[in-house]
């Protein structure tokens, strides 16, 4: 019998992962865009014809197309070339100074387990034991349910023989009501304790809930998702659900499942992603389109977890590629707009690291960015100020086209503000941002100089 009474394991930290949406605010109508006018007639590009990538990119993703992506992906894993690391240090430098700004983005190792709620009662089921398993004793896993499993009123040597059962009852003989139930008590059992996490862990259970992330029950398959949800928040289970082959069929849960399962199968991806080297294969699964479904069909939980998970995946070149080509961009500029849920401040995190690379800058001007994040730096709150700041130098640092066009916008004097009444991060970001326009003004750069010209005198 396994038994980790003595084992010493740090308790992760939690935090809240909900908050309630606002409607979205028109674009774009503001003195801005007087100004805009004033500085050059010329109207700025509209926004694409919706086309509906996401959903194609996923109809196409078969598990053949996948194990196909996996196996190039084997092939071509090995030491990073120095050059290439430090170029790709270089292009992701901007986007990850992002993060220091929200802290709820940077606390990447830890969040609630079980974010879908507390569990519904199930109906009684009989789990009946194999004639060839061990004798557990008298154990009733419907007892769980009113079970104080505090530290003190339950010690690991109560809640080990309950641990057992329930990996018997996953076991491919049982009835599947059986399954379902045990699945949900396993989900149970991990939501609280460190100690608890790590016996499941190393009971047999994770192997035994992988094959019910595919089941056509829903509940059966929203149990099992949040029950390794919850046992990846022990950083050691991580390895050992990547190992058991749970990252493919997390992300058929998160194509296929409930509203709650598609959540919490973001989040267990997320986790995942915390070993480095999942985040290309959960890529190549085909993570990224039902991600970016989230980002417009989901919860507004749902649209933060969905924002989080692209976060971590999109530090993968690749990824970031797919993302754009999954038509991220669109419902990543509307979630602007959601201000005070703090779904607009993730937004622009994910913006600013697909603006990193050139599709990615090309994609936001072509949905409208660009109006998007001068509005919020015009009139946003001013923590939304900063992350719309920083989003535009991703655009602009390597884009005088893109200079340019925010130029158009009348960008410069919402920026001129910032730098003199903003936070330090602000001003800084400001002056910068102010200082490649000047450089465009210099360069000639298509755009009108006069105003420019008086507006940049302000900010010296």
């Amino acid at each position: 019998m396994v038994s980790l009474a003595g084992s010493q394991i740090p308790s992760p930290g939690q935090s809240p992962c909900a908050a309630s949406a606002r409607s979205q605010r028109r674009l774009g109508e503001s003195m801005r865009t007087i100004r805009s006018a004033l500085m050059q007639p010329d109207s700025c590009p509209g926004s694409p014809p919706a086309a509906d990538a996401a959903d194609s990119d996923m109809e196409n993703l078969t598990d053949s197309v996948i194990d196909f992506h996996l196996s190039e992906l084997a092939a071509t894993a090995g030491p990073a070339h120095p050059a290439a690391v430090a170029k790709s240090s270089s292009a992701n430098a901007a986007a990850t100074e992002m993060l220091e700004l929200s802290r709820d983005f940077s606390d990447y190792s830890s969040f609630n387990s079980d974010i879908s709620g507390e569990l519904q009662r199930l109906a009684a089921a009989a789990v009946a034991p194999r004639s060839d398993a061990p004798v557990l004793g008298a154990v009733d896993l419907n007892d769980l349910e009113s079970m104080d499993l505090s530290v003190d009123a339950a010690p690991l040597e109560r809640v080990e023989p309950f641990v057992l059962a329930c990996v018997q009852a996953l076991g491919p003989e049982a009835a599947p009501d059986a399954r379902r139930t045990a699945a949900a008590r396993i989900r149970l059992l991990a939501k609280h304790r460190s100690d608890i996490r790590e016996l499941i862990g190393v009971s047999g259970a994770i192997p035994a809930l992988v094959p019910l992330l595919r089941s056509t029950d829903p509940v059966t398959q929203e149990n099992a998702v949040t029950a390794l949800l919850n046992l990846s928040l022990e950083e050691r289970n991580r390895s050992a659900i990547t190992a058991a082959g749970a990252i493919k069929p997390l992300v058929y849960a998160l194509r296929t499942g409930t509203a709650s399962a598609k959540q919490n199968a973001a989040c267990a991806l997320l986790s995942l992603s915390g070993i480095e080297e999942n985040r290309a294969t959960i890529g190549a699964c085909g993570a990224i389109p039902p991600l970016v479904a989230l980002l417009s069909a989901g919860s507004t939980r749902g649209k933060k977890d969905a924002l989080t998970t692209l976060y971590r995946l999109c530090s993968a070149h690749r990824n970031k590629e797919r993302a754009v080509s999954a038509g991220a961009v669109v419902p990543l500029v509307h979630l602007i707009g959601e201000r005070g849920s703090g779904t607009s401040e993730k937004a622009m995190v994910v913006l600013a690291s697909l603006a990193g690379i050139a599709e990615g800058r090309d994609a936001v001007v072509e949905a409208g960015g660009i109006p998007a994040l001068v509005e919020t730096i015009e009139d946003g709150p001013a923590r939304e100020r900063e992350f719309a700041v920083v989003a535009l130098l991703q655009l602009c640092s390597e884009s005088p086209r893109n200079r340019a066009l925010l130029v158009r916008e009348g960008t410069i004097p919402p920026l001129v503000a910032l730098s003199q009444s903003g936070s330090a991060r602000a001003k800084h970001k400001a002056e910068t941002l102010l200082g490649y326009l000047r450089e465009q003004r210099q360069g000639g750069g298509g755009c009108r100089v006069e105003p420019v010209a008086a507006a940049m005198s302000l900010a010296r």
